[in-house]
């Protein structure tokens, strides 16, 4: 055999060799990549339906975790769990109306307008911590003559200009007649709810995170569950109704933020659920839920935290709100894989109260949001989401809670009313900073 072809055999061997050893490293690469992805699905099966007892190394079935009783010998399937706290005292620091001027609950008896005398920085930054944000605080001075009435009948002014460090506004406040400095204090606590330039929740239109940055996807076992709305870096305001009657324990609940379309991946995991003590299943009052993060979130384009309403926020019926999320498009049908938004008109108390409507079923802690004729809603998927009304920036209305199907005729969306729950709102954010 001639030298040329000897060498052609063997440098055909080497390449058959090579790309033998090729095709097995590829079997074994996929080899483990499908024994990775069945261990994944196994694990995931297994946490969906089982609680691990780490210390006595015992499993027990989920839904018998956070039910009350010990099924783990060290009883820590009781520990980490969907929970409710009751506040039994008045949160001693408030915005009121537009203007967001601070007023402080004096001597646990009344409220007075915080005055600009000897108001320095470090007063601003202990108002907005003990409101709950530690974000970009600051305070503008307000003339008394501007304000309602309402506001001009009790005072306070910081005692002198060396005061102590202290861990409230009140101890550094004292009460007085008037405003020697004729100006009052005006305060804005963080760069929420800014305006980005631009309707499928029913009827509505595709819309982008960016425009809607506090919008929030809460997920169980990484299916979307409900909406929810970032009111800070660390918290989340969501419906009761969306924890309750679910399994209560809480390493299966994670929030997904600054996703236009529908995914788990990114998802962060949540440190405590606290419901509002007053929820009741049945009336539907009080459907409010707080869910506070594992973590601090970086806030950017699309991540960015909701203003809450300040107190005594007056919006006229018929005044456009927003809803947005990734609820079903029609009754019974699939979630949507975009976000959605719709802009829906306020209705007032007396016509969604009306027994051609919901009659007694709307409580003092609900408004109502849509078209009587029906054709845009908030449906399924959509609950605990936001309803927003944009003042001088996007505040925080409405929470999505009930209504009768989804843009049905005389059937108009039903919102937890924020503005009615502030109290336990701001008392939750201080008491867990």
């Amino acid at each position: 055999m001639p030298v040329q072809s000897r060498r052609l055999s063997k440098l055909q061997t080497e390449r058959k060799k090579r790309l033998r050893f090729a095709l097995i490293i590829c079997c074994v690469l996929l080899m483990l990549l499908f024994l990775a992805l069945g261990l994944h699905y196994i694990i995931r099966h297994i946490n969906s339906k089982f609680y691990f007892c780490a210390q006595s190394l015992a499993f027990v079935p989920i839904v018998n975790a956070c039910d009350g009783k010990f099924d783990c010998d060290a009883g820590e399937d009781e520990l980490n769990c969907v929970s409710s706290l009751r506040i039994n005292t008045t949160h001693t620091v408030r915005l009121m109306g537009e203007s967001l001027i601070l007023q402080v609950f004096a001597n646990n008896e009344t409220w007075s307008t915080v005055c600009a005398d000897n108001w320095r920085t470090q007063y601003t930054r202990l108002a907005c911590q003990q409101l709950g944000y530690t974000q970009s605080p600051r305070s503008i001075q307000v003339p008394v003559r501007s304000l309602h009435p309402d506001l001009q009948t009790a005072f306070s002014v910081v005692n002198s200009e060396d005061q102590e460090a202290s861990a409230n506004i009140q101890n550094v406040l004292r009460m007085r007649d008037q405003c020697v400095s004729g100006s009052v204090i005006s305060l804005s606590c963080s760069d929420c709810g800014e305006v980005v330039g631009e309707d499928r929740i029913l009827g509505g239109k595709d819309t982008t995170i960016e425009s809607w940055p506090w919008q929030v996807s809460v997920q169980w076992d990484t299916q979307h569950s409900c909406g929810g709305s970032l009111i800070s870096t660390r918290w989340i305001i969501s419906a009761a109704h969306c924890f309750a009657g679910r399994n209560k324990e809480l390493s299966q609940w994670r929030v997904v933020l600054g996703q236009t379309y529908m995914t788990s991946s990114g998802a962060v995991s949540v440190e405590s659920i606290l419901l509002h003590p007053a929820y009741n299943s049945v009336s539907r009052d009080y459907d409010i839920a707080m869910v506070r993060l594992a973590s601090d979130v970086l806030p950017g384009a699309s991540i960015h935290p909701v203003c809450l309403p300040p107190y005594q926020l007056s919006i006229m019926p018929g005044e456009e709100l927003v809803v947005t999320g990734w609820g079903v498009q029609q009754e019974k049908g699939h979630l949507s894989n975009v976000l959605q938004k719709a802009t829906v008109p306020l209705i007032d108390r007396s016509v969604c109260s009306n027994a051609s409507v919901y009659g007694s079923g709307v409580t003092p802690r609900m408004l109502c949001a849509g078209f009587l004729k029906g054709g845009v809603d908030s449906c399924q998927g959509d609950s605990g989401g936001p309803l927003v009304f944009l003042s001088s920036r996007w505040q925080l209305v409405g929470v999505v809670s009930w209504g009768g199907g989804c843009a049905r005729k005389n059937q108009p969306g039903v919102y937890t009313d924020v503005r009615q729950l502030l109290n336990w709102i701001y008392s939750i954010m201080d008491k867990y900073p």
